[in-house]
């Protein structure tokens, strides 16, 4: 069994349960399902806008692997581990986070909204809060407060929708039934991701050689000079 098959059927068997309960207890599961909902969105956004906001999201250090003593062969293995971690890891991350936020989105707007503009509105976001964390001097800045901006917004217009709490599990049994829409869609953003970074990666290497590049402090290393 397929796993939108499980999740087809575990739908059809809360919806089964849900009819034969009385309509006060109905309308208390559809309250504190989407409670349930909003608080999981709201920590995985409070938890990972700085992640998507930070301009180098791991710090690694792979260059520290290149014990080669030719010159040239040390620059083409530097080169290799930074196209490896720029290029390769970072918009993997970039895009689960894509997938996550997509998915929520998926979640919390009306069927009318269909997969592709859900998809597109996310790349949006995402594509936004990457650019704005390029920025030299405050790009990070703005980037993490539009990382918040942004999704919280979204949550604000669901919650503020009048159809949000009628038909919840149906509207929910549909999303499932669209899944495979959803990440065979979401696959042609992965291209999308690695171009966009490839592009920003070449506008900072620019901006390095004529001097406006300036490393903004991580917020950890705020904290320190703020207790300082």
């Amino acid at each position: 069994m397929g796993v939108v098959e499980f999740l087809t059927e575990f739908i059809q068997a809360s919806k089964d349960f849900h009819a034969t309960l009385s309509p006060s207890l109905q309308s208390f599961v559809i309250l504190f399902f989407l409670v349930l909902i909003i608080v999981i969105y709201s920590v995985f956004v409070w938890k990972l806008h700085e992640f998507i906001g930070t301009k180098n999201i791991f710090r690694f250090d792979l260059n520290q692997y290149n014990t080669s003593k030719n010159p040239v062969l040390s620059k083409i293995i530097a080169s290799g581990f930074y196209l490896l971690e720029y290029i390769l890891i970072v918009p993997f991350i970039i895009f689960f986070w894509f997938i996550i936020f997509s998915f929520f989105l998926m979640l919390l707007m009306e069927e009318s909204f269909g997969i592709n503009t859900i998809l597109i509105v996310s790349a949006i976001v995402i594509a936004s809060i990457r650019m704005s964390s390029y920025i030299p001097k405050y790009g990070e800045k703005l980037a993490r407060e539009l990382a918040k901006l942004f999704p919280f917004t979204f949550l604000a217009i669901a919650v503020l929708e009048p159809n949000i709490f009628a038909n919840l599990i149906e509207r929910f049994g549909t999303r499932v039934s669209e899944l495979s829409l959803f990440f065979s869609g979401a696959i042609n953003y992965f291209l999308f991701i690695i171009i966009l970074e490839v592009v920003l990666r070449f506008f900072e290497f620019v901006f390095d050689i004529a001097g406006l590049s300036e490393e903004e402090p991580q917020p950890e290393q705020q904290d320190q000079q703020q207790k300082k």
